[in-house]
């Protein structure tokens, strides 16, 4: 049995793993930075095809994409492959330079709708799943912001229209919080 990457590197930089850690379980979703909210939400970047063929048997229910479908690694029939397994395929395209309210409230209300489903939440990185659902935890479910913050903070530090939008939604809806 090959053994997995982080233990390849691990070995290759001459540092051995202890045995309890050799045995941890890999992420749910084969996908980059695959973060899970909770039992029912999840965000990641672009999954594979293979791993979006597998959602159905890992227990989820709906799947919310925010890159268009133009991006480099976009898998063309995610749609397809997805209703073959009889998961609900909801596609809300963010130009990655020019998120706006708008994208906020379609993706509040997606992820609404699907509340009580095991909804997985992607684009190409993970960068604009993880700032919009951010926002949706922190606007409509009323989460602490900086316990909600510590899932974007684990990919990235939004910069630029990111940045503007998040802080101008906290405002908007009068949530004290400043994005580090």
């Amino acid at each position: 049995m090959p053994l997995p990457r982080r233990h390849l590197l691990a070995a290759s930089a001459g540092v051995l793993l202890p045995p309890c850690i050799t045995r941890a379980a890999p992420a749910a979703v084969d996908a980059p930075n695959y973060i899970e909210i909770s039992p029912t939400l999840a965000t990641s970047g672009q999954p594979s095809a293979e791993a979006l063929q597998s959602l159905a048997a890992l227990g989820f229910q709906a799947v919310v994409y925010l890159a268009p479908g133009t991006v480099p690694n976009a898998v063309a029939n995610e749609g397809e492959l997805l209703a073959r397994q009889g998961i609900e395929f909801v596609h809300i395209p963010i130009n990655f330079g020019t998120p706006e309210a708008s994208h906020v409230e379609a993706v509040a209300a997606a992820l609404h709708r699907l509340q009580g489903r095991k909804v997985l939440v992607h684009c190409e990185i993970n960068m604009r799943a993880s700032s919009m659902v951010f926002l949706y935890r922190v606007i409509e479910l009323h989460e602490a912001p900086a316990a909600a913050y510590e899932a974007v903070a684990r990919v990235w530090s939004p910069r630029g229209p990111w940045r503007r939008l998040i802080v101008e939604q906290l405002a908007r809806h009068q949530i004290s919080f400043d994005p580090y």
